[in-house]
């Protein structure tokens, strides 16, 4: 069998130019000012050799990668799939690359995480939850050009996209509540997390003001087995709804329950958060608040490249999650 002969070289392209090697990489990078001729000439034994550039000698000579980062706390999760496979497609457009990075739900990772990665890329896409506001700020600026994602940043000047949080749990709660549902648990998410925090805040708003409302905080976390886990101490509670932290906690939920012989919803109702696409495939279908999070990788890209461009990126925008009612909801029983 013949021996495959070798990939040309720069040096093979500048020698059949009758150029420097220098001449070439300019051409190749865009960055050639001298006679049209000579870079036609280039181009012509480029593609006579059939030379593929270097992709990572092509990012050392223009100080660039055409990749960005994109961090997150749990790539497990589909909530953070659905930004990330938006946020792919709509960067593929613009010819980059995105890098993922999972903090495994660690909160002392994230900035070290964070700033390991930004050194691989150009910019960072954050969706750091678990960060403190301290550390976020003593980081965002060896991070720039930065966009934040899942929560505001005061104080920092990058663009963010956030979920009204407070807003969305409570749309849910006052579905159950109208649904003449008075006894509540709410399964809190990870201690750390700052989305968990503002559904704590709309809860005890939404409590303060609704006579006759107890809703009871039980620690759990931000995956399915969370939920399952906690399947016992929702019963003994007594509630007749349950307001998860997200849809995976409450799908984990839903069958610890079921495996204790709670009927959902005639015993218990349950809510989760997100509306991944599992939550309308669940037995039974679960009500939850939906957030879009395809639209969130689309909108983070549109900002991430006005800043690599050097330009004004659009607004911060705060998404208003939708009420969606399926069948994990009822009347309370009497």
């Amino acid at each position: 069998m013949a021996r495959r002969s070798r990939a040309a070289t720069i040096a093979d392209v500048a020698a059949r130019a009758a150029v420097s090697p220098a001449t070439v990489s300019r051409v190749m990078n865009g960055r050639f000012v001298g006679e049209p001729a000579v870079a036609e000439r280039v181009r012509d034994a480029a593609q006579a050799l059939d030379y593929r550039p270097s992709h990572l000698a092509r990012s050392l000579a223009l100080g660039q990668t055409s990749a960005v980062a994109f961090v997150v706390p749990d790539l497990a999760n589909p909530a953070f799939q659905a930004v990330l496979s938006s946020l792919s497609k709509t960067a593929a457009h613009d010819g980059y690359r995105v890098l993922v990075a999972d903090s495994a739900e660690s909160p002392s990772d994230e900035p070290l995480l964070a700033a390991e990665v930004r050194r691989r890329c150009d910019a960072i896409v954050l969706c750091a939850p678990r960060m403190s506001d301290a550390e976020l700020a003593a980081l965002a600026g060896e991070l720039q050009p930065l966009v934040l994602i899942n929560r505001e940043a005061p104080g920092i000047s990058s663009p963010s996209l956030s979920i009204d949080y407070a807003a969305g749990i409570t749309k849910l709660a006052q579905h159950l509540h109208e649904l003449g549902h008075r006894r509540m648990v709410y399964l809190e998410g990870p201690e750390s997390s700052a989305s968990n925090a503002h559904r704590v805040e709309g809860l005890d708003a939404f409590a303060a003001r609704t006579k006759g409302v107890r809703i009871t905080r039980i620690p759990a976390g931000a995956g399915a087995e969370d939920g399952r886990a906690a399947a016992a101490k929702v019963r003994s509670s007594k509630a007749t709804a349950v307001l998860a932290y997200n849809d995976l906690v409450a799908i984990g939920l839903i069958d610890g329950l079921q495996e204790l012989g709670v009927r959902i919803p005639d015993d218990i109702s349950v809510t989760g958060f997100d509306d991944i696409p599992f939550a309308r495939y669940t037995s039974p279908a679960l009500t939850t608040a939906s957030v879009p999070h395809a639209e969130l990788g689309v909108q983070a890209w549109r900002r991430m490249n006005a800043l690599i461009r050097h330009e004004d990126p659009e607004h911060d925008v705060q998404f208003q999650p939708r009420l969606e009612i399926r069948r994990s909801t009822a009347a309370a029983p009497a």
